[in-house]
């Protein structure tokens, strides 16, 4: 029975990280998305962010059909729910900020040192503490991270600033998200921090208000709300199934993602560093993975 038992958790600790996986890709999409929307187009990050989470409420509202099912806005601990859309909705507009003056390798790198973070929160927090091994695996997907940016080759951007809050925001949205997952429903925990942020930006959202110039990019915009919504569907989902610890380090495998929407949006042709630190990275995965 125990084996059985010990297998199925395996099983359920790889369909985590699978979808760890997926949900990176969705976030990567959502920041090429971003970057293109605030660079190219030049529309204001903070509308961007509005929409982001005003489309990604509308979706929800008919795909759930939310006017018959109040029951999705319960919740045992509604000062954490609040929190946690607060956080959700810093990690949002921070790196949004962050996109607009910085390359997206650059804001994943400096994102990445939040599974740091969730692993030693996660402990005193969560009751989930990690390994010697684990711990040393993270380091060193950090180091990967760290040969990517070359942190000392050039002067820092200032706004690597919007990238730290970013990044700690994250941290903290990963770890109030593991807390509620046990007593609270999926659908409620995506519905609820959208439904906040979309009030919370409301203001700020109109106010600098500036119309996308054709439907390509009304589309573009409205997507942001379906790739950062499926996104963290799936992110909820996956905690449900893994310890927080356990699936914090898979999020630097989305630098892989970002290198190739880097190029394929951006032109971005990665160097050596990136090539031998995402290499680096995707090692300490594979690592932890086994």
């Amino acid at each position: 029975l125990k084996d059985s038992e010990a297998a199925a958790e395996k099983r359920s600790h790889l369909i985590a990280i699978g979808m760890i996986l997926v949900t990176c890709l969705c976030f990567s999409i959502l920041d090429a998305t971003a970057k293109y929307l605030t660079t190219f187009t030049h529309l204001p990050p903070l509308q961007v962010v509005w929409m982001r989470f005003v489309s990604h409420l509308v979706i929800a509202f008919f795909m759930f059909r939310m006017w018959a099912h109040p029951e999705i806005f319960r919740t045992d601990r509604p000062w954490l729910q609040f929190v946690r859309g607060l956080t959700m909705l810093g990690t949002t507009s921070f790196n949004f900020l962050a996109v607009q003056h910085l390359q997206l390798a650059e804001t994943m790198s400096i994102f990445f040192a939040g599974p740091i973070v969730v692993t030693a929160l996660a402990g005193p927090l969560l009751g989930e503490w990690a390994g010697i091994r684990r711990w040393a695996a993270i380091f060193v997907g950090f180091i990967g991270v760290l040969i990517i940016v070359q942190p000392g080759s050039g002067a820092m951007h200032w706004a690597v600033i919007y990238s730290v809050a970013s990044m700690l925001c994250y941290a903290l949205y990963a770890l109030m998200t593991r807390m509620l997952t046990s007593t609270n429903s999926t659908i409620g925990m995506l519905v609820i921090p959208a439904v906040i942020s979309s009030i919370a930006m409301t203001g700020p959202g109109l106010a600098v208000w500036v119309s996308p110039p054709d439907l390509f990019h009304w589309m573009l915009l409205l997507s942001t709300g379906v790739w950062g919504g499926l996104g963290h569907w799936i992110f909820i989902a996956a905690h449900r199934r893994a310890p927080a610890p356990l699936l914090a380090p898979f999020t630097y495998l989305q630098i892989i993602w970002m290198i190739g929407l880097g190029f394929l949006v951006f032109g971005d042709i990665p160097g050596s560093s990136t090539i031998i630190g995402a290499s680096v990275v995707v090692a300490s995965g594979l690592y932890i993975l086994y």
